[in-house]
């Protein structure tokens, strides 16, 4: 089974593809996709919709793991975020890839064990977890370890 984790954001959205085989997980994939804040709203969420539709059609995910949106203390970047993540939940259906969701306290305790793991913990959980993995980034790393939770999870 191939599964896409996503960290959605609109400023830079984390995307990690991992393959799960019985209880065995392998690294496929992990990248960012970047949006410039010079851009119009619209046009940088039609970007993020775009780099994601070509990440789904070259991994063709069998499911998909997206992390719940959390409330900042600003609520115009709240707002931002539940647009990118919108885009992404909107581009994993359209392509029939089922979608489930997690909270990050969850996907902290997943990979590291608590739920108030910092994100040099879970980098280091994901180099003992996925063996030779090259991180693109914090995102990127978020959105593995998403993957990760969803694979131990599914049934």
């Amino acid at each position: 089974m191939i599964i896409l984790g996503l960290d959605p954001g609109l400023g830079t959205t984390g995307w990690g593809v991992i393959a799960k085989e019985g209880n065995r997980l392998s690294h496929i994939d992990n990248g960012e996709i970047s949006t410039d804040a010079k851009l119009p709203l619209a046009n940088r969420l039609v970007l993020l919709d775009e780099k994601l539709r070509a990440v789904i059609d070259h991994f063709k995910p069998d499911q998909a793991a997206v992390e719940e949106v959390f409330v900042n203390k600003n609520p115009q970047s709240t707002l931002k975020l539940g647009q990118a993540r919108g885009v992404v939940l909107l581009g994993a259906a359209r392509n029939r890839v089922p979608v489930t969701e997690y909270a990050a306290r969850l996907v902290k305790k997943s990979v590291v064990g608590t739920g108030k793991a910092d994100k040099d913990q879970i980098a280091a959980m994901l180099r003992v977890l996925l063996p030779g993995v090259k991180l693109a980034g914090e995102d990127a790393a978020d959105a593995l370890a998403v993957a990760i939770t969803h694979a131990h999870h599914i049934r």
